[in-house]
């Protein structure tokens, strides 16, 4: 009998405990035994294989195991296959097994594709069994008669398997419904119409068939809650009116700063007027002096003038007096 001791027995511990670790590392035998009992055939030689592909075993032996006990025959390669591509593995066996229960015709190729568009494939047949509701925001509409009206409504909607891959979501069918609503509140001759019989609403929207084109199949639409908002046609004319008022001001405006405008010109007017003639007044004395110097005008003419010119004055002085005005004011306002 060999007794190892020392250096060489911890490394030769050390080297069994490496092998024997990659040894169920690459052959989960474990995993191996489970299958076997379950009843699912599969070698050691596949599961080694499922290593050196970077599968992990336990994600393709687990849902196989589920799928052979709920009868239904898949392969390894269609799982791994699928595992590859990125996918759920246990989420499509899961929505087979919930589709064969409910009597769903859902086979592995288009489960596995509704996968892997992003779509949670377990969820759309428990829809397709459990239908789901879906409220819409407030939707506001403006009747004929110009009163705001805001509606709720509840669609129920059943998940459609075909048309789960390229199929419009949620966001569209909530979309298309509240467009729906839009148009037939819109069409209303009054709002009272919409209160009385709120079922129109639920009927004309039905009726477009807005479940065209999505993955989902319209079931039914229940207004919930219809309110009165605003008098949107009453504030318009609001608004126009005041809008009206606005440009009528701006118009006036406009024509008073012309008339101003025009009362500067003529004032400035006025004054070049004025001005002209104090140049001519002032042209006067010239003329005056010109005639003595030439003899056309005589002393005795000169005297005449002034005494009519002083004469003149005095009836000014005595005018303003009868109206109450000094003279000192009057020749200030001369001067």
């Amino acid at each position: 009998m060999i007794i190892l001791s020392g250096p060489f027995a911890i490394l030769v511990i050390v080297f069994g405990f490496l092998f024997l670790s990659l040894f169920f590392y690459f052959i989960p035998v474990g995993l191996w035994i489970s299958a076997i009992a379950a009843g699912v055939k599969i070698n050691l030689l596949n599961l080694i294989g499922m290593r050196l592909r970077r599968v992990i075993p336990t994600a393709i032996i687990g849902p196989m195991i589920k799928s052979h006990k709920a009868g239904l025959q898949l392969k390894t390669d269609q799982l791994e296959a699928h595992y590859l591509a990125g996918g759920n593995v246990d989420r499509v066996v899961d929505a087979l097994i919930a589709a064969q229960r409910a009597e769903i015709d859902l086979t592995f190729e288009r489960a596995a594709a509704i996968d892997l568009a992003g779509r949670d494939v377990l969820e759309a047949v428990q829809m397709s069994v459990n239908p789901k509701v879906i409220q819409t925001p407030v939707v506001t509409a403006v009747a004929m008669d110009g009163i705001q009206v805001m509606a709720t409504a509840r669609v129920t909607v059943r998940a459609n398997i075909e048309r789960l891959v390229g199929g419009a979501g949620e966001e569209t069918v909530l979309a298309r419904v509240g467009e729906g609503i839009v148009t037939t509140v819109g069409s209303a001759k009054a709002h009272t119409k919409v209160l009385e019989n709120p079922d129109s609403i639920s009927e004309t929207v039905l009726d477009k068939g807005l479940d065209s084109g999505t993955a989902f199949e319209i079931l039914s639409i229940d207004i919930a809650d219809v309110d009165v908002g605003k008098n949107i046609g009453a504030q318009l004319q609001t608004d126009q009116a005041e809008a009206d008022k606005e440009i009528a001001q701006a118009k006036a405006e406009e024509r008073r700063a012309m008339a101003v405008a025009e009362e500067q010109e003529m004032k400035a007017r006025v004054q070049e007027m004025r001005a002209k003639v104090v140049e001519s007044e002032a042209e006067v004395p010239k003329a005056m002096a010109e005639a003595l110097r030439t003899g056309k005008m005589g002393v005795m003419d000169y005297m005449n003038m002034q005494n009519i010119k002083a004469d003149t004055q005095m009836r000014e002085n005595i005018s303003d007096l009868g109206n109450g005005n000094s003279p000192a004011k009057s020749n200030k306002k001369d001067k």
